[in-house]
């Protein structure tokens, strides 16, 4: 069965975006493995915002070409090589998952990332915290309902700070 990965810069205070919506503070000057990770996945699970924010920052979203599912109960219309979810998604996400295929990236958004969480549809968390403390924004883990129980899979420290977590959910 396909795994659904959380992939996402945060701060070290835990904010995915500034107090203002920014994401000035993510560090773009290497790879931070990326690529190796872009390898593992086929496909996107997105939100609404967090569609239509990569949808005006094009190439610089460095999102990669593989299917999106967008998760949307207003939007009627995307492009070709995507999908909108909307109704049951806990249903929707589980036939996804038993699909063939590569294993799925969770990018955003905080409330999408909350919903799948709650509902035990979230295998794997892989965070890059980021050497910054933004004081405000929007933060990452709101709307958790319950205690989860993670294993740690793998860090990595790069010579800027930034620390890579990857982190495997138990209570599913």
């Amino acid at each position: 069965m396909r795994k659904v990965i959380l992939g996402l810069a945060v701060s070290l205070d835990s904010f995915i975006e500034g107090p203002n919506g920014e994401y000035d503070w993510c560090f773009t000057d290497q790879d931070y493995g990326l690529n190796e990770f872009f390898g593992r996945i086929d496909a996107i699970f997105i939100g609404r915002k967090s569609f239509e924010l990569a949808q005006e920052l094009g190439e610089a979203a460095m999102m990669p070409p593989v299917k999106q599912y967008v998760f949307s109960n207003s939007m009627t219309e995307v492009p070709a090589d995507c999908e909108i979810v909307s109704g049951d998604i806990a249903e929707q996400v589980k036939q996804i998952k038993r699909q063939a295929g590569k294993d799925i990236w969770l990018w955003g958004g905080a409330s999408l990332t909350a919903s799948l969480i709650n509902e035990g549809l979230v295998d794997e968390l892989w965070l890059s915290v980021h050497p910054i403390l933004l004081g405000s924004g929007k933060p990452l883990f709101r709307g958790i309902s319950d205690r989860i129980k993670l294993t740690l899979l793998e860090t990595k420290t790069y010579e800027t700070g930034l620390v890579s977590l990857k982190y495997l959910i138990e209570n599913q």
